[in-house]
């Protein structure tokens, strides 16, 4: 397994002036979102610093085969589906310090 460092952010159907928590169908993508974290795929997963309030902008470190697994993956979550979010990157991330840790978590 690698892992890989996802951006996403708020898409075209992201409910303007409403934040995180007054978003459509937030109970579907936060179940989505914990499966994910369950099954090992999402590590970890948040809103960058005050977006939360707005229009997001969150960053997952998830473990997938490739670039093409993590998409599947994220592929089904109701909001990407509904486009309030979307992935905007997935790039490869090489750990240098504190692996262990995160073996672990």
């Amino acid at each position: 397994m690698s892992y890989f460092a996802v951006t996403r952010e708020a898409g075209r159907a992201w409910t303007e002036g409403a934040g995180v928590m007054e978003q459509p169908a937030l109970t579907d993508h936060a179940a989505f979102m914990n499966a994910l974290a369950e099954q090992g795929v999402v590590l970890f997963g948040g809103p960058l610093a005050g977006t939360e309030r707005g229009r997001i902008r969150a960053l997952l470190i998830v473990s997938a085969e490739g670039e093409a697994e993590v998409r599947r993956s994220l592929a089904d979550d109701p909001w990407e589906a509904s486009e309030q979010i979307r992935t905007v990157s997935v790039e490869p991330w090489t750990v240098f310090t504190g692996e262990a840790r995160l073996s672990s978590a």
